[in-house]
């Protein structure tokens, strides 16, 4: 089964199940254009910001797979996926073995679940409710450039003026290439939605926010200013990210075309500061929300394919709280 690469389309997925879901489990009827495309837009920068920052390391176990089986005694099987937040047309389907995983789940987790309330806070999130501004934050070159990279992209000046630099940075990353199409995040919640599984997060609203805020705030600035240096490089990630999450190589995608810090100690210090509060500390997070919800069993866990990489990624977290963890995919 590990090595069939029989796709499913995404529609294929929505089949009609006759579980029941739990009373504690939220719905939503319809999410609004600005949620949707604010949180496709914030995945796929997450991604590829996160690509940057994760450093390398040989020999780091879980470094290849996708989909992953977690077996306990006593306790229904339950699956791990590893995702792509992209809307890439060759991301979106779903390899045979996955399908068949998310099929035989009831409870769909993952890294947050979103609706209109959220979006609206997110938006605010993003901004100052203080004096401070960005342009006197980043200085006023910086300011002017940030306008002219997003482009059509750009908001009205009273927003912008307002915007936190963490959130510039998730702005620029996402003014270009963001195509038509809901992501594979996006597809398996509508999916899970149609199938009326227990729905799960992760994460809360205010704890995503918190991990951005949490950047000290001169980090934000240089990065935000080496992402502006270092656009093409940005862009550049997309496509040998795509191939290498295809290939299921999770080493390969921890360490593909890190814009260079080089020798600037400086550069690699803030990179470490966004690595912890982006990844690490997420990923702690992620294994602690699903400690109570693996014991029922039937889980579908579907978080950013980074979350499983290496010694102290979701993986060997889960293999810790004692159970065997089996490549599917």
């Amino acid at each position: 089964m590990d090595e069939c690469r029989r796709l499913v389309p995404p529609a294929s997925l929505g089949a009609e199940s006759t579980s029941r879901r739990r009373p504690e489990a939220r719905r939503t009827d319809r999410f609004t254009r600005g949620c949707v495309s604010c949180v496709a837009g914030w995945r796929v920068a997450l991604a590829l910001i996160a690509a940057l920052a994760v450093p390398s390391a040989a020999a780091e176990p879980f470094a290849q797979g996708l989909l992953w089986r977690l077996d306990k005694p006593g306790i229904p099987s339950s699956w791990v996926f590893g995702t792509l937040h992209s809307n890439d047309p060759r991301v979106r389907i779903l390899p045979v073995p996955v399908a068949h995983a998310f099929a035989r789940a009831r409870t769909f987790a993952m890294e947050i679940y979103w609706s209109e309330t959220e979006d609206e806070h997110f938006y605010e999130a993003m901004q100052f409710d203080d004096d401070r501004r960005l342009a006197a934050l980043v200085g006023d070159e910086v300011y002017s450039r940030l306008r002219q990279e997003l482009g059509a992209a750009a908001l009205p000046e009273e927003v912008l003026a307002r915007t936190k630099p963490w959130a510039a940075l998730l702005r620029i990353a996402t003014a270009r290439g963001m195509g038509d199409g809901p992501t594979l995040d996006r597809s398996l919640f509508i999916a899970a939605r149609e199938r009326r599984m227990t729905m799960l997060g992760l994460e809360w609203l205010d704890e995503q926010v918190a991990a951005f805020e949490a950047i000290p705030i001169e980090t934000q600035i240089a990065l935000l200013r080496h992402a502006l240096d270092h656009r093409a490089e940005l862009e550049a990630q997309i496509e040998p990210t795509v191939l290498a999450w295809l290939d299921r190589n999770l080493a390969a995608l921890a360490r593909i075309n890190r814009v260079a810090a080089g020798d600037d100690a400086d550069l690699r210090r803030h990179y470490a500061l966004l690595t912890q509060q982006l990844v690490a500390n997420r990923t702690a997070l992620m294994a602690y929300r699903l400690f109570l919800p693996l014991k029922r069993g039937r889980v579908f866990v579907a978080v950013g394919a980074l979350h499983l990489y290496g010694a102290n990624g979701l993986l060997a977290q889960l293999h810790e709280q004692g159970y065997r963890v089996r490549r599917i995919y």
